[in-house]
């Protein structure tokens, strides 16, 4: 091993993490942890976890689980490609590896949702293969540590990542070498104000020498970011049910419940005036802003409350009651829980 792997493996046995619930040798418990970890903080993670581990305790029953269960217990954690891929990776496990993870970094890296990184890690803990990961807390101290200019993102920058982690990823304890270099940019060196006093590579790091912690890694180039606008029908009976509608499968929020969508106004109250008899209520609520990883949505909610529906809406396939008092076990869309929140405190009073 050499000075920045023994230095890291040292800090790691003094301040490391060695407590987290899905630490140790088991690769589901790995394999769940990563997905869930990908652009997502270990405290957010831990009780999404924990609930998930106890409804599904191995990959058959996440397999057999009904797609909209599994996107229930994600409500609220976001980016939920991750959810989907998750249940069809579970599905592809138990059809064509018996339930078991396999252990080739190709094999991994063809389940749907798992990258390079990602499989790496999951060998890496479960299996102590030796395979150098390069998530965003890592990118950070590679960077910093060997002075890495350029937008990691670009291809050849990279390349250099890449380069620098396969050469300092060891042949031992490599589990433990991957959870102190996750731990390291996680806890020491953070994106704002790194804790350069306490970090066990700060004599031999590019960035402490120079100055330049503030600047490494480099920041994306500046873009605008798209801007799109929607409205959506909020229509709550004399119960406080909201009338949802399930996105296909595939596309934003792919497979979760919404409250129904449209490109227009005319469309929303046109769609609202269809189904509610008692449509002359319409109000507007203030409207919900939603980031996505490539736009901005503003969403524009049309609402009537106590609605008397028209026909049997609910009896359509892709529509349902949502009861907040008693609520089924199917994903939602964080704006619908945001206008869940809204239409409680209107309740409220407050």
């Amino acid at each position: 091993m050499n000075a920045f792997v023994d230095a890291l493996l040292g800090w790691f046995d003094r301040a490391g993490r060695k407590h987290l619930p899905w630490q140790g040798r088991d690769p589901y418990r790995v394999w769940i942890s990563e997905i869930m970890l990908q652009q997502t903080q270990v405290s957010t993670v831990i009780p999404y976890y924990e609930r998930f581990r106890q409804r599904f305790p191995d990959v058959n029953s996440l397999a057999a689980a009904p797609l909209d269960e599994v996107l229930h217990l994600w409500t609220g954690l976001g980016y939920y490609a991750r959810a989907r891929n998750l249940h069809r990776a579970a599905k592809v496990l138990v059809e064509e590896y018996q339930g078991v993870m396999p252990t080739t970094l190709q094999q991994v890296q063809a389940l749907p949702g798992i990258g390079r990184s990602t499989a790496a890690a999951i060998l890496a803990q479960a299996y102590e293969l030796p395979h150098a990961i390069l998530d965003g807390n890592v990118r950070r101290v590679l960077t910093r540590h060997f002075g890495i200019h350029g937008f990691p993102g670009e291809k050849k920058i990279e390349a250099l990542l890449w380069e620098a982690a396969e050469q300092h990823t060891p042949s031992v304890r490599v589990a433990d070498y991957t959870q102190a270099i996750m731990d390291l940019g996680a806890l020491v060196c953070t994106r704002i104000k790194p804790k350069c006093m306490e970090c066990p590579l700060a004599t031999s790091c590019a960035a402490n020498a120079q100055g330049l912690q503030s600047q490494l890694p480099t920041r994306r180039p500046k873009r605008v970011r798209p801007q799109r606008i929607a409205y959506v029908a909020v229509i709550s009976d004399s119960s406080n049910a909201v009338l949802l509608q399930q996105r296909p499968a595939s596309g934003i929020w792919g497979g979760l419940w919404v409250c129904p969508q449209f490109d227009d106004q005319q469309s929303c109250e046109s769609f609202v005036h269809a189904r509610v008899e008692n449509a002359s209520s319409l109000q507007k609520l203030p409207v919900i802003h939603h980031a996505f990883t490539h736009f901005d949505l503003q969403l524009h909610p049309c609402w009537v409350s106590h609605a008397t529906p028209r026909g049997l809406v609910a009896d359509e396939a892709q529509y349902c009651w949502y009861d907040p008092q008693r609520p089924a076990r199917i994903g939602l869309a964080k704006p619908v829980l945001d206008i869940l929140k809204l239409l409680r405190m209107l309740a409220s009073g407050n």
